[in-house]
């Protein structure tokens, strides 16, 4: 594949009593960023409740917390350049892309089935790409049981921003964090979706054939970035590091900050998981998915403690697919 830069991005951060890290990609110091090269659209079909998972959820999402958090919107198919690179043009068809990101409340309901809510064999495939669903083999990178799924939910690391609480509280509109691939895969299957191809993710950021910079660029060439337009970089804080304050509610910054399909979020809040593992692009690209020869799978979108270099839509990132951490979450794709 090829990569016109790969370059560090950073911005420097101070600790208590541990001094001063920075803000790279994921959030890891010193992480290369590969940056896939630089640079017209459809509108929405009217929003949809993603499934019967989300009955009897309230309704707390958005601007002013009185959108449906499993509203979902149509991307309508076209063709664009992954990375905006001209090199690597993909087609994708028509398909449905949650509004949010799953926030902690939908989450909840997922970890209150489990483990009856782990996936079958071959479920969350996407149905034009073969051998994208489930596979029986990843049943061991998933906890036995409800207890042993918990215990991972606050992340494998000592940082202390994870969302999740054992009971309800002022985290529900959170996007949820700390997910490995795995249980993104699963939790999208289990809500009657699937997790959406790099190609449709980038797609959607990168309103179609506009190619925007940034999902709510007016244009190509436009690259306005400001606290109106997405969370990141410890949202501004001016406390002495990212602690969980400075995350916001999924949709906070709607509308400036919606693609072009009405998503929220597509940059910024958290890097949120693709379908496929990190290799070079494909060519000839229809529907299509790297689903084999990976050890780290990709993710969009940069998070709420990125760089906002991370944001662009030039940028990839990848990680293993059993990473859980602060800044990593999802968002579920589904068939019209």
């Amino acid at each position: 594949m090829r990569k016109r830069s790969a370059r560090w991005l950073w911005a420097a951060l101070c600790l208590p009593g541990v001094g001063c890290t920075t803000i790279v990609g994921l959030d890891n110091p010193y992480h290369p960023i590969e940056e896939q090269g630089s640079g017209g659209g459809g509108g929405s079909g009217g929003g949809v409740e993603s499934g019967s998972r989300c009955v009897g959820l309230p309704v707390t999402c958005g601007p002013t917390a009185d959108e449906s958090c499993c509203a979902s919107e149509l991307v309508t198919g076209g063709t664009s350049n992954r990375s905006n690179d001209p090199a690597f043009p993909a087609t994708v068809s028509d398909f449905w892309l949650d509004r949010f990101e799953v926030t902690l409340g939908r989450f909840r309901a997922f970890v209150d089935a489990y483990p009856g809510s782990r996936p079958a064999a071959g479920a969350g495939a996407h149905p034009r790409i073969p051998g994208s669903g489930w596979d029986a083999e990843w049943e061991e990178r998933l906890p036995p049981d409800r207890e042993e799924l918990l215990k991972g939910l606050f992340c494998d690391s000592e940082e202390t921003a994870w969302v999740w609480t054992d009971e309800p509280g002022a985290n529900e509109r959170f996007a949820m964090n700390c997910v490995s691939w795995y249980m993104a895969f699963a939790f999208c299957a289990w809500d009657g979706g699937r997790l959406p191809t790099e190609a449709e993710l980038g797609y959607a950021a990168a309103g179609g054939a506009e190619q925007r910079p940034y999902p709510w660029s007016a244009s190509a060439d436009e690259e306005t970035l400001d606290r109106d337009h997405a969370v990141y970089a410890c949202n501004g804080s001016d406390v002495a590091g990212c602690v969980i304050e400075d995350v916001l509610p999924v949709g906070s910054k709607s509308p400036q900050g919606d693609g072009l399909f009405k998503q929220a979020d597509l940059a910024g809040g958290v890097w949120e998981w693709t379908l496929d593992w990190y290799g070079d692009y494909p060519p000839d690209c229809v529907d299509c998915a790297v689903t084999t020869g990976g050890t780290e799978r990709v993710m969009r979108g940069g998070g709420w403690r990125s760089a906002a270099e991370a944001l662009l839509l030039s940028t990839r990132d990848h990680r293993p697919p059993a990473t859980r951490a602060i800044g990593i979450g999802v968002r579920c794709a589904r068939e019209p």
